[in-house]
């Protein structure tokens, strides 16, 4: 198989495996109803559930990092999607609450292992088209979310909850099979222009001693600090956006249905077309794909703002905006992934992608507890508007100091990969 065909049946499953895992990640919200009646859990207790996911994904996101950087990355995904099918059956089989605790909170493992995917890709695609892939990987977060509330709402009255994840269990099993089989590995900097040339590159790994000359590269520093304030409007906006269309703008289930679908998909077309803007800019800068950056998270921000102010009985003005503010808020996440492997040796980049979700998940993690404290002294508006625009303006300001030093950074990595090609010629 050539390599021009391998990466892009390596896109496409790689594709499929985000999609459909984001579906089965996802589902834990529409489920959480029939999952609370039957196991009589609480807000608290059910929430609870939700945190230790999150906290587990948060501890093995270094450590999957670390084994991609060391090891064969596509059989490591395999087996990522492999513990996603066993624990997803477990949850399914959960006689009691305890049990079924443990098993889902286990799901965290699988979702922290994502990194793996971004190295391969950055060694698939040269620097100049990386944003545009990584774009639209990232369409299949709102379409794993679309798909997961309709298997939510159209089976699970019929056919129950644990029937679903017995289902999407199933899928991840299968998956790690299509993984394992179906991608091939690549040695880690095949793409970059300095090295593309070599025929036999081998294959250079990580080391313990690397790991700390990753905070010696400044831009870089940057990058993982705006990541620990990027995701707090993230989730704050995810967690109680239904909410404050339900009680502060009076809104039916079917206009809530009719304003969150486009909303949504919107999502995805700023996912994609972020990364197609980033790989535009960057023909023109070393630094566009982070001004692409820059300039999302200032409109998101003032659209966001314009968006709340919208009276509540123009609903279809608000709908609008809406949409279009959601359009401009992911248009950061691929040009950011992109350019966290334009400063960073290639045998490096998994264990620097894991500390950068590490950081955004650990910053996030109380977000929607203090939209939740915020909301009960004024409203949930301001809690949503309070929370978004400080952080985009701690990000917006920490991304513009980060630009200072990109462009340096970035010439010592190719400096670096120069020399590398340097000693194998001679």
């Amino acid at each position: 198989m050539n390599n021009k065909y391998q990466r892009w049946v390596a896109v496409v499953i790689f594709f499929l495996f985000m999609l459909l895992h984001q579906t089965d990640r996802l589902l834990i919200g529409p489920l959480t109803s029939p999952i609370m009646e039957e196991f009589n859990l609480s807000e608290v207790q059910m929430g609870g559930i939700i945190t230790g996911s999150l906290i587990l994904g948060s501890i093995f996101y270094p450590i999957w990092g670390f084994l991609y950087d060391r090891f064969a990355r596509p059989k490591l995904l395999a087996l990522a999607s492999f513990v996603w099918g066993i624990t997803t059956w477990f949850s399914a089989i959960a006689p009691t609450a305890k049990f079924f605790l443990i098993s889902r909170a286990s799901t965290g493992i699988d979702d922290s292992s994502y990194p793996g995917i971004g190295t391969l890709i950055s060694d698939y695609f040269p620097p100049a088209q990386r944003s545009r892939i990584f774009g639209f990987l990232q369409l299949s977060i709102p379409l794993g979310y679309l798909l997961g509330l309709l298997l939510a709402l159209n089976f699970s009255p019929r056919y129950g909850w644990r029937i679903i994840y017995l289902f999407t269990g199933a899928i991840g099993l299968l998956l790690s099979l299509l993984i394992f089989f179906g991608v091939k590995d690549i040695p880690r900097g095949s793409s970059e222009p300095q090295l593309s040339s070599i025929n036999d590159l081998e294959t250079t790994k990580v080391q313990w001693k690397n790991l700390p000359d990753l905070l010696k590269i400044r831009s870089l520093r940057y990058m993982f600090l705006q990541g620990f304030f990027g995701v707090l409007p993230w989730q704050v906006i995810t967690f109680w956006s239904f909410r404050y269309l339900e009680v502060e703008r009076n809104y039916t289930p079917e206009t809530i249905s009719s304003t969150m679908v486009p909303a949504v998909l919107m999502i995805g077309a700023g996912y994609f077309l972020g990364g197609v803007f980033g790989d535009l800019a960057y023909k023109y800068s070393k630094i566009g794909r982070l001004v692409v950056s820059l300039a999302g998270i200032i409109l998101g921000a003032v659209f966001l703002t314009i968006t709340l102010a919208i009276p509540l009985e123009k609903v279809f003005a608000f709908r609008i905006l809406l949409s279009i503010t959601c359009f401009f808020i992911p248009l950061a996440s691929p040009n950011i992934a992109t350019s966290v492997y334009d400063v960073v040796l290639p045998e490096v980049r998994s264990t620097a992608t894991s500390i950068q979700y590490f950081l955004g998940n650990l910053g996030s993690a109380f977000a929607p507890l203090l939209a939740g404290a915020i909301s009960e002294i004024s409203s949930l508006e301001t809690a949503l508007q309070t929370i978004s625009l400080s952080a985009w303006l701690i990000t917006a300001v920490i991304l513009t100091i980060g630009i200072f030093y990109f462009r340096n950074d970035m010439d010592m990595m190719h400096a670096a990969l120069e020399a590398r090609a340097s000693e194998r010629f001679n």
